[in-house]
């Protein structure tokens, strides 16, 4: 067994039969092929940012580091295209380096761009479904690789394709996005707002976003952890004006199809769990979202945490929480709802 501590996050112990770093296609389908003769499950893993191991894991870690970033555009937008091994902040700050606009907002949020439609990643405003224009995915079963157009990737809320029908056997290989030269900052949250429109640049957007989150977000390498450990939830608006009457300052987004989308982090806060403790996991003190490997947590320790939290906002606001990391078993993933009810 090899030790997979530097290959995620939340530095819990863990361990994989063989982890291997991929840096071609054709080393990539060579391992694939090698996996399957063996009769051994596969996990891709970017940074392995979301995930959490809640045993070890019985087959081939393949973890993507396929680099490169091509640049194109036309008279109203740049074009990249962008090898899924990329890290995705550092590619933020290379697209403003070089004068190109547009995922500013998305600063800071850690991981791979192969990993970004997975989850449909987004903060501030903005998600990848807004940037992106295709995504290049490889069948491992046949060797092809084919092209998914945005529409085609069935973006949702932390939702997309590669969740459900290219969840096993598919690995994304390039994300192609596209950014309007005629850039429209987002300035929806917090003291994002606060800017003039007319006058803030990206830079500026970039800088704040990043000041914002390197004060509320702990450093994994101090305190392990996965970023936002929960979703937030999305309940009707019937349910959501009942919520109101009763907490008239509940923290509220409506979307487009007249649902209401609410602050997770905001309803664990209210629960008075900021700091809660099990075993070595804990609620992050800054920010009630993070789950944080404290003293040595175990994978136990943060499930039970995650139960505890989400039984304890149930009981409170009749809002069920449903995790966003990934929970990773001996053979794959798991369902990280069923794993905590």
């Amino acid at each position: 067994m090899e030790n997979l501590n530097a290959f995620h996050t939340f530095g819990i112990n863990a361990n994989a039969k063989k982890i291997v770093k991929i840096t071609a296609l054709d080393q990539l389908k060579q391992e694939w092929a090698a996996a399957k003769q063996d009769n051994l499950p596969v996990l891709f893993l970017g940074q392995g940012s979301n995930v959490l191991f809640v045993e070890d894991f019985n087959g081939v870690v393949l973890v993507n580091r396929l680099q490169g970033i091509e640049h194109s555009e036309d008279a109203d937008f740049h074009y990249l295209r962008v090898q899924g091994g990329e890290n995705w902040h550092n590619l933020v700050q290379w697209s403003l380096e070089n004068g190109i606009n547009g995922l500013e907002n998305l600063a800071l949020i850690p991981g791979c761009a192969g990993s970004a439609p997975i989850q449909n990643i987004g903060a501030y405003g903005v998600e990848f479904k807004d940037v992106c224009d295709y995504v290049d995915v490889l069948d491992l079963t046949r060797g092809e690789s084919f092209r998914l157009s945005n529409e085609q990737c069935r973006f949702g809320y932390r939702e997309s394709i590669f969740k459900h029908e290219y969840a096993q056997g598919y690995v994304i290989t390039v994300v192609g996005l596209k950014l309007a030269k005629n850039w429209q900052p987002v300035l929806k949250y917090g003291s994002l707002a606060d800017f003039d429109k007319s006058a803030v640049n990206a830079k500026q957007v970039f800088d704040e976003i990043c000041r914002i989150r390197q004060s509320k977000l702990p450093d994994p390498a101090i305190f392990g952890n996965a970023g936002s450990f929960f979703k937030n939830p999305v309940i009707s608006a019937q349910k959501f004006i009942s919520l109101q009457q009763d907490y008239p300052a509940i923290p509220h987004f409506p979307q487009a199809d007249g649902s209401v989308k609410l602050a997770a982090g905001w309803l664990i806060d209210q629960c008075g769990l900021k700091g809660y403790q099990i075993g070595g996991a804990a609620v992050h003190q800054q920010q009630a979202l993070v789950i944080i490997n404290k003293d040595r947590a175990t994978s136990s320790d943060v499930a039970e945490l995650a139960h505890h939290i989400r039984r304890t906002v149930a009981l409170k606001f009749d809002v069920y929480l449903q995790p966003e990391v990934r929970f990773i078993g001996a053979k794959g993933e798991v369902d990280s709802e069923d794993y905590i009810s």
